[in-house]
């Protein structure tokens, strides 16, 4: 078995697997899978365009382009279910025929661009559907002259980054997995800087800000996906970067004082200058290590400076962590990206136009916390972490700074102001059993049971974007109400989750669009 290695700092996306209730090798004889294909015939202007870009269980290609964005194994079983047909459209009109089609044929349709999603649910369902798969719509279109870009929803971050490189190395977007990244303390979130967007809803009608209204717009940045319509394109805005970063990577055991400096860390990190974010990971990141080293904290930073700038400052602010010159490395931000995703040191810059992804077995849990962890506590969780096989950790993101200053109405996304930080908790393995499986997620699951104590209440907070099934979904067949979908609709999205059923019940009446935590219409 090869061993298990993570760098916590590279916010990596995994999925999660759904049951199977549905016989996945019978799919294909479903009647509506015929039907589904004569009607995207008949409505597509050039039919022999779109027949291209159609895959059936029984096409050679079907299984590499479901899997191509797969980043979680457990979804690679024979038992998982799939979809009866996969659109890889290269159009407006592709899309709207998708969406005529599957609604004629009461089919569900799931939307996937990136296969990030933590439970899979942008290509698993326990319901017959359809996957629009949007790889094939990447543009990037960059206006120079005002700092910002169309980019359309296929299109990765590392496309983007890309794009920004070749305009000035004085310019980034703050993002990073789960649409937040090392930019949040001076910059916020992705959905802060999204100035206008390109939607199809129910009707198939293609709308932008001014046609879409306030509301929805409001509502898609930061709503959940595959719940307002289809999303095809953003327009971001771009923010400053100076020419020099600094990056920090510091290392402590038990031994070393590793718990004092982590509680020490909550009363610091959210209080720092914006231009410094530092990730506190706790856990076990190595399956190869064993004995009491093989649980550590690592602190990994990000400064907007260079490193005669941060080292003062840290001794200052933190001499808690004992930063030296040697930990640090001083480049430009778009090598910082590289070098956060694992990448050596003087790598081109066209590695960021790859799209291999790191495939494993994962489950993942998030809470928010606004009251520092006692140092007892944190000693108890240091023992939990010896307990899993592989890899189990949690990291903890800084807020403060940008993230205190937007309002919690701004965009959906409502944990902002009195949060000291967010917390992620990961399992990972390569054992490919049921019973590792559940071992793994068994143990997460009592990790976040014995977290209750020292995070948000009432509702304790999670991350939409950390997706996490265990917290409630909705029904999988009929309608859902409100007071179910308000279960895990107010621990992502907080008061915000009234305002998004009102958006909902406007745009999308009858809940075409929807998954297991999708917002539900008002019935």
């Amino acid at each position: 078995m090869a061993s298990l290695s993570y760098s916590p700092f590279l916010f990596l996306l995994f999925l999660f697997s759904l049951p199977c209730i549905i016989d996945s090798a019978r799919l294909h004889h479903y009647p509506a899978h015929t039907n589904f294909l004569q009607c995207l015939s008949q409505n597509s202007e050039h039919s022999s365009s779109i027949s291209n870009l159609i895959y059936t269980p029984q096409n050679s290609s079907y299984s590499s382009v479901l899997h191509f964005t797969l980043q979680d194994l457990r979804f690679n079983t024979s038992s998982t279910p799939k979809p009866l047909v996969i659109v890889t459209p290269t159009s407006v009109s592709h899309i709207q025929s998708v969406i005529s089609c599957c609604r004629k044929h009461g089919l569900q349709l799931r939307i996937r661009s990136g296969g990030h999603d933590y439970e899979g649910l942008s290509y698993v369902s326990a319901v017959p559907f359809v996957v629009l798969d949007m790889i094939n719509m990447r543009d990037i279109k960059v206006d120079v002259a005002n700092n910002n870009a169309w980019v359309q929803a296929g299109a990765s971050l590392g496309e983007l980054y890309y794009k920004i490189t070749q305009i000035s190395r004085n310019l980034a977007f703050p993002a990073g997995g789960g649409g937040y990244g090392p930019l949040l303390r001076k910059y916020g979130i992705a959905a802060d800087q999204v100035i206008d967007a390109q939607l199809i809803d129910v009707n198939g009608r293609l709308m932008d800000r001014a046609s879409m209204g306030e509301d929805v717009f409001w509502a898609i940045r930061g709503g959940g996906g595959n719940t307002f319509g289809v999303v095809i394109a953003w327009k971001v805005n771009f923010v400053s970067v100076p020419s020099t970063v600094t990056l920090f990577t510091v290392p402590r055991t038990l031994e070393q004082n590793a718990i004092k400096i982590v509680h020490r860390w909550q009363y610091v990190a959210n209080k720092l200058p914006d231009e410094l974010y530092i990730l506190s990971v706790m856990g076990k990141t190595n399956a190869s290590e064993v004995g009491s080293d093989s649980v550590k904290a690592t602190f990994f930073g990000l400064f907007l400076g260079g490193i005669n700038q941060l080292l003062p400052l840290m001794q200052e602010r933190f001499p808690e962590l004992g930063l030296v010159k040697e930990d640090c490395s001083e480049m430009g931000w778009a090598e910082s990206i590289l070098n956060i995703a694992g990448f050596p040191a003087n790598t081109s810059l066209d590695n960021l136009l790859t799209r291999t992804l790191l495939k494993a077995r994962t489950k993942s849990k998030s809470d928010y916390v606004k009251e520092a962890i006692p140092e007892d506590a944190l000693e108890r969780l240091w023992k939990r972490f010896y307990e899993v096989d592989d890899l189990g950790f949690m990291y903890m993101v800084p807020y403060g700074g940008r993230m205190s200053q937007v309002p919690e109405s701004s965009v959906p996304f409502a944990h902002r102001a009195g949060y000291l930080y967010k917390i992620g908790y990961f399992a990972t393995w390569n054992e490919d059993t049921n019973r590792a499986s559940q071992r793994h997620i068994n143990w997460i699951r009592k990790l976040y049971s014995r977290m209750t104590p020292y995070v948000s209440k009432n509702p304790r907070g999670a991350y939409i974007n950390y997706r996490d099934l265990d917290i409630g979904v909705n029904n999988v067949l009929g309608q859902t109400s409100y007071a179910k979908a308000s279960i895990w609709g107010k621990k992502y999205y907080g008061d915000n989750f009234d305002r998004l059923v009102r958006v909902k019940t406007a745009i999308d009446p009858t809940n075409f669009f929807r998954n297991e935590q999708s917002i539900p219409p008002l019935l």
